[in-house]
């Protein structure tokens, strides 16, 4: 059995504030051949490497966040019925780069079990800095989403997630060998040194954030398992993602099969009790409850207090 910890893990990578703006289009506008969307609300989510963050922190780790101070926003027009997505308007400042005295203090302020790098290509990410980070410790495992063209391919504990599109736009020099690249294809699944993980036939709503959660899954549960059960498990958590409306947080139970245990002495079943178990259950996929022997009540109770018997309370 696998004990639980915390583990800690560096992320670095460019933000942003994903927006949806959810309307209803009936007619096309007299001014122009596009769509009139009447607009009914907006809802909005940590973005990007934002998402990757939400999503490590989900699953438990102890993160250190480096990301970019500038606000970066995606905003989604999507009409309602059809769930289509009308526009996307970007708002992109000018982000100011990661100073490498600053990736440095953080590289030795701790002891990281993971490094994960979520570069949208914004300006905050330069890929040369695996140069300071992958030396460093050769055993910890780097896990780069990039979408730069030229990858370094020198140190063997970084481990690419790129998807197909970026992967035909590599160039030919600097394409990392197999058991350092996972190429996702969406719906076909994803590709790692020549084996292949497809993705179950479910019903795809909002692909949005579904990436990033194949990342930090993959960063994640590969602490303790190998790259194809990680990836296993990283398409397991994105089938729950794509169908859900937004950017989706992933949690353990969609992943795993959780097992929740609780006991009391639950005497005389009561509000408080029914309480307890509805939210006991709703943290895993499997509920056990324990029952109080006669004896440890006797410790817990005045004698005079215990209305049922072990017998009667079990029943």
């Amino acid at each position: 059995m696998q004990l639980a910890r915390q583990y800690n893990v560096l992320l670095i990578g460019d933000s942003c504030t994903d927006v949806w703006a959810y309307g209803e289009c009936k007619r096309l506008s007299p001014e122009a051949p596009v769509p009139v969307m009447k607009y009914r609300e907006t809802q909005s989510a940590p973005g990007m490497a934002a998402n990757v963050h939400a999503n490590l922190t989900s699953l438990g780790i102890n993160v250190n966040f480096l990301t970019n101070k500038e606000t970066i926003t995606k905003t989604r027009y999507i009409d309602e019925k059809s769930n289509y997505q009308v526009m996307r308007l970007d708002n992109e400042p000018k982000v100011k780069p990661l100073r490498e005295a600053e990736l440095r203090m953080a590289a030795m302020h701790l002891e990281y079990d993971a490094v994960v790098i979520s570069d949208y290509d914004k300006g905050f990410v330069d890929i040369n800095l695996l140069d300071i980070l992958a030396p460093r410790n050769p055993d910890v495992k780097i896990f780069v989403d990039t979408k730069k063209k030229k990858l370094p391919t020198q140190y063997p504990n970084v481990i690419y997630k790129i998807n197909r599109k970026e992967f035909e736009l590599l160039d030919p020099d600097h394409i990392p060998n197999g058991k350092n690249m996972i190429v996702t294809s969406g719906a076909l699944g994803a590709l790692w040194d020549h084996q292949t993980f497809p993705v179950p036939i479910t019903r795809v709503f909002d692909v949005s954030g579904a990436g990033d959660s194949v990342l930090a899954i993959i960063a994640h549960y590969s602490q303790y398992k190998d790259i194809p059960d990680a990836c296993e498990l990283a398409y397991k958590g994105a089938q729950k993602i794509v169908q859900k409306r937004g950017v989706s947080i992933i949690s353990k139970t969609d992943i795993e099969d959780v097992i929740v245990w609780t006991n009391g002495v639950f005497d005389i079943l009561h509000k408080g009790h029914f309480e307890l178990l509805k939210t006991a259950h709703s943290l895993g996929h499997e509920l056990i409850v324990g029952i109080n022997s006669h004896a440890s009540v006797k410790r817990l109770k005045a004698e005079d207090l215990h209305i049922n018997n072990q017998t009667n309370t079990v029943r």
